[in-house]
């Protein structure tokens, strides 16, 4: 019994300690320990969702598995981040003392993100290991108070907190672009209104000058006040949306034919071109990388 006793409280020891507190449809979650021998962690539930873990020490040593495969081998410095897709399956062994905050943001919150603030592109994090992030940092370092107490936390605090996040990420990862000088840009209503358009029309042959007629716009001045207000021409907006919408395509398994015909390429080739001028491989490197878990993405917009 008393052996019993002392396994189990040893056991109970070499956990590390987990606080966690959520607003906004974001959970935030601050996990540390000073320990070198923790257990191999259970893999992390796949979900339709984003981690973004921030690194609140130097941390020496940890293995990564991706679908049971290790991908990454090593520490990560103070105030560096890292992005895991949950589409997929991970597991992450900690073999030093660490203290990180992790962002737990579904695909659904981003998206909702983006379209409240006026930009209806399609928005995913890219992946990253290690990247040094201050800003995040800063924000991490923000939330712990209430993350150390989360029954008498703030939650409105927490929720402006996990809304300044997204709005970093959304840019700093996603590829969203929100102009400083508002000066040249297109009207809020005409924002809207052109990239609704664009989104209904990505499978479909239109003309930007139809779409800068609806915006009262001559098609030159359109151009350029698009480019000022999403920081890239009608013309790329649309490519990356197309390119955004196979990538989902090609982790469902569709053929890859099929798949350039929905997102309005005129064939596989020419899917296949532009597909690897803007993610530097072919839409079949991608499927064989990156294929998930059978865990779809809603909310797509159609």
């Amino acid at each position: 019994m008393a052996l019993h006793e002392r396994l189990n409280a040893e056991n109970q020891i070499s956990r590390p300690t987990v606080k966690t507190i959520g607003a906004g449809g974001i959970t935030v979650t601050r996990t540390f320990s000073d320990r070198f021998d923790l257990q191999r962690a259970p893999a992390l539930p796949v979900a339709d969702a984003f981690n973004v873990i921030v690194q609140m020490r130097d941390f020496e040593s940890h293995r990564l598995w991706r679908r049971g495969e290790l991908v990454f081998e090593g520490g990560h410095r103070k105030a560096s981040l890292a992005i895991t897709d949950l589409r997929d399956q991970w597991q992450c062994h900690h073999l030093s003392p660490f203290d990180n905050v992790r962002f737990h943001i579904p695909f659904a919150s981003m998206r909702a993100f983006a379209e409240q603030a006026g930009r209806r592109e399609y928005v995913a994090l890219a992946s990253v290991q290690g990247h040094a992030d201050p800003v995040m940092f800063g924000l991490a370092q923000a939330l712990l108070p209430s993350l150390d107490e989360p029954d008498v936390a703030n939650l409105l605090f927490v929720e402006q907190i996990n809304l300044a996040a997204l709005a970093h990420l959304s840019q700093t990862y996603g590829g969203l672009h929100f102009p400083v000088d508002k000066k040249g840009t297109l009207a809020p209503w005409q924002e809207r209104l052109a990239t609704e358009f664009l989104v209904a029309h990505f499978n479909i042959s239109f003309s930007v000058g139809d779409l800068a007629t609806q915006c009262e716009l001559s098609r030159s001045y359109f151009n350029k006040a698009f480019k000022e207000s999403f920081g890239r021409t009608p013309s790329r907006w649309l490519a990356e949306y197309r390119v955004a919408r196979v990538k989902e395509c090609l982790l469902q398994g569709a053929p890859l034919a099929e798949i350039a015909i929905q997102c309005g390429f005129a064939d596989q080739s020419h899917m296949t071109r532009v597909f690897t001028s803007y993610a530097g491989e072919t839409p079949a490197r991608f499927r064989k990388k990156n294929r998930t878990l059978s865990v779809p993405v809603e909310g797509l917009p159609e």
